[in-house]
């Protein structure tokens, strides 16, 4: 008895005139980006008024050259970059562009179909596919998250789109890391849309076992600070032990990237640290993403 292939003829070319129709999609919704420092690579229409995403080791220089799916080629300025995000937000003067319709990252699937655009090696509009392998951060970029796939990419994909079955960018393409491919998290773009750079509190933390009203807690060692950083403009000197913020105690190392990451422009920030053996509190106000003021006082 035959068996009955999983997928018939028909079916096979609406599958292919589907992906053709995705592929020509994201095309004309993906740009080549060019700087004058690090070479080419791609980007992302995000908003028809002109604003495009791309990787921020693309997008080194502040002015950069921005070629569309038609040809044209545009000046771009460099509005916003966030290096640890690997991000960085263009504007050029144009209207009524081709965008495209921006999933949710948070809904991947381990096993879900992927496909990446870009222009890899001066071939323009190359598609690839592939599956999800895995969505969250990786050792050997601390607590960045990632989404991972078995996508193939190569130098001049990075910038470029990471799109679900249904055309939705979920990811910017970003580097190749043990075989996988690696992209920023499209919520992780609106993040920093919204609050640009992701908060920089300029110290290097160590975790600490620290003893307080008798128990034991978690603390954040205070290793170095940077010179002209926020940490050191609120105030906080090597040998702090940071142990809370917002009237929360840490319980991961994490908790305070996870504060800051959270905490818009004109927020308080209430942090609670040790110095000294004795108890403090910094009650600092984020007046922008990169920038956080407040005296300490002895609780």
């Amino acid at each position: 008895m035959a068996i009955a292939p999983l997928i018939t003829k028909d079916s096979s070319t609406k599958i292919a005139s589907e992906l053709a129709a995705l592929a020509l999609g994201l095309h004309h919704c993906t740009v080549q980006v060019r700087s004058r420092h690090s070479g080419g690579g791609s980007g992302v229409i995000w908003h028809s008024d002109g604003l495009i995403i791309t990787n921020a080791h693309v997008a080194r220089d502040e002015r950069v050259t921005v070629e569309l799916s038609d040809g044209q080629v545009i000046d771009a300025v460099r509005t916003s970059v966030d290096p640890r995000r690997d991000l960085a937000a263009l504007r050029i003067e144009a209207t009524d562009l081709p965008v495209v319709t921006v999933g949710d990252s948070d809904a991947l699937r381990v096993g879900e179909l992927v496909l990446a655009m870009g222009n890899p090696q001066g071939v323009v509009g190359a598609l690839t596919t592939g599956i999800i392998h895995e969505v969250g951060p990786t050792d050997a970029q601390y607590r960045q998250r990632w989404i991972m796939a078995d996508v193939r990419l190569a130098p001049g994909n990075s910038g470029g789109p990471l799109a679900n079955a249904r055309g939705q960018v979920i990811g910017i393409n970003t580097m190749i890391a043990g075989g996988l491919a690696l992209a920023v998290p499209s919520n992780e773009v609106e993040r920093f849309l919204k609050g640009g750079s992701r908060p920089y509190f300029g110290v290097t933390l160590r975790p600490v076992q620290v003893l307080l009203e008798n128990k034991r807690i978690l603390g954040l060692l205070v290793l170095e600070v940077a010179s002209g950083s926020l940490a050191m403009a609120a105030g906080f000197m090597l040998g702090d032990v940071l142990i809370g913020a917002c009237g929360q105690r840490f319980n991961t190392p994490d908790d305070l990237v996870n504060v800051l990451e959270n905490t818009e422009p004109g927020e308080s920030l209430p942090l609670e640290f040790l110095r000294k053996g004795k108890l403090y509190h910094c009650n600092a106000i984020a007046r922008s993403s990169f920038d956080i003021t407040g005296k300490i006082a002895e609780v």
